[in-house]
């Protein structure tokens, strides 16, 4: 099977360098000094257990066109830097190729055969012109929730924190062979890869919490326990939290654990730095478009108030556009 990895930093690199050693043909799709060091010496992933290998994909390139066809494409960039590229991305198909959209938010084909009251709705906040649709197409796309933490320590380098989970989900719900192989490849390459129905619902559990802890850490520069831990903070999460249920629910999503519950599952984590707080301190765009502006977006929708996440979200967006590229 023929893998294009199209973001191969920290989470597409792990991705890859698991899949190129279990004998998938893998393509990396990177840049920079990131590119070069797999260039020259492969792809070296560190585990959590401090055990190493080095992968040798099949291609490491910068050029869509230069990959050609593929069997799977994942997509793993942040949601920002999805319409930028969209228009290089037919480069990778042949007429069964799937696009896997491994992005954290509301995707882009929420509402794509969904089968509800928006049906065919856009979610401007994240595909804003319709590129990324236009160049991607529902009946391509297989829905994903990525679990694991890594990070790239040095060009050329991944190490894997925690967590091996990448949920799947056609978006009509179906069990389809395409998403079962998929899903078969993963394992070998020592992944979970579970199929779920209800892909929106896993979604909407992951992002729950991201909505009020990611964009709050930006502002306040703190860790993930602190947050909870601070009653002002934990309730202005609590807050948040409360709206976007109000939402999802009005969408038919059934979160199946209590808000205290999500809550207390971050604080465990520990002294964590989300990635949006890494992103605001290393001067990069933030994903707040697709993890807080797309939930306001969706609250205006069902019309649904949401006061404390678009204050949160106007706050965010403010900070990112004194900082980036500064």
């Amino acid at each position: 099977m023929k893998i294009c990895i199209v973001g191969a930093g920290a989470i597409g690199g792990y991705l890859g360098a698991k899949l190129a050693s279990s004998g998938a043909e893998v393509t990396l799709i990177a840049r920079g000094a990131h590119l070069e060091a797999i260039r020259s010496q492969g792809l070296k992933l560190i585990m959590a257990d401090g055990s190493s290998q080095v992968a040798i994909p099949k291609l490491a390139t910068n050029s869509l066109e230069a990959a050609g066809p593929q069997d799977v494409v994942i997509l793993t960039v942040k949601a920002q830097s999805l319409p930028a590229i969209a228009p290089s991305l037919p480069a990778l198909y042949h007429p069964d190729t799937i696009v896997v959209t491994a992005q954290n938010g509301i995707p882009w084909w929420y509402f794509r055969q969904h089968g509800g009251e928006y049906e065919g709705t856009r979610i401007h906040s994240v595909d804003p012109d319709g590129i990324v649709e236009a160049n991607i197409g529902a009946d391509r796309a297989i829905g994903c929730v990525i679990y694991p933490a890594a990070e790239i320590v040095e060009p050329g380098v991944i190490k894997h924190i925690e967590g091996d989970r990448f949920t799947l989900g056609e978006i009509d719900g179906s069990k389809t062979e395409r998403i079962q192989t998929l899903a078969q490849v993963l394992k070998q390459a020592g992944f979970k890869a579970p199929i779920r129905n209800q892909i929106r619902t896993d979604i909407w559990v992951k992002l729950w919490g991201n909505l009020a802890f990611n964009p709050i850490s930006a502002l306040t520069r703190a860790t993930l326990d602190a947050i909870c831990k601070y009653h002002m903070t934990r309730e202005l999460a609590r807050q948040m939290m409360s709206e976007a249920q109000a939402i999802a629910e009005k969408l038919g999503i059934d979160f199946g654990i209590t808000l205290e519950q999500r809550i207390n599952g971050a604080e465990k984590v520990g002294a964590h730095k989300t990635s949006m707080l890494q992103d605001i301190e290393a001067n990069r765009p933030t994903e707040v478009d697709a993890i807080v502006g797309a939930v306001a977006e969706l609250g205006r929708l069902t019309q649904i108030p949401t006061p404390h996440i678009n204050a949160i979200y106007a706050s965010v967006k403010l900070l990112e556009s004194t900082s980036v590229g500064k």
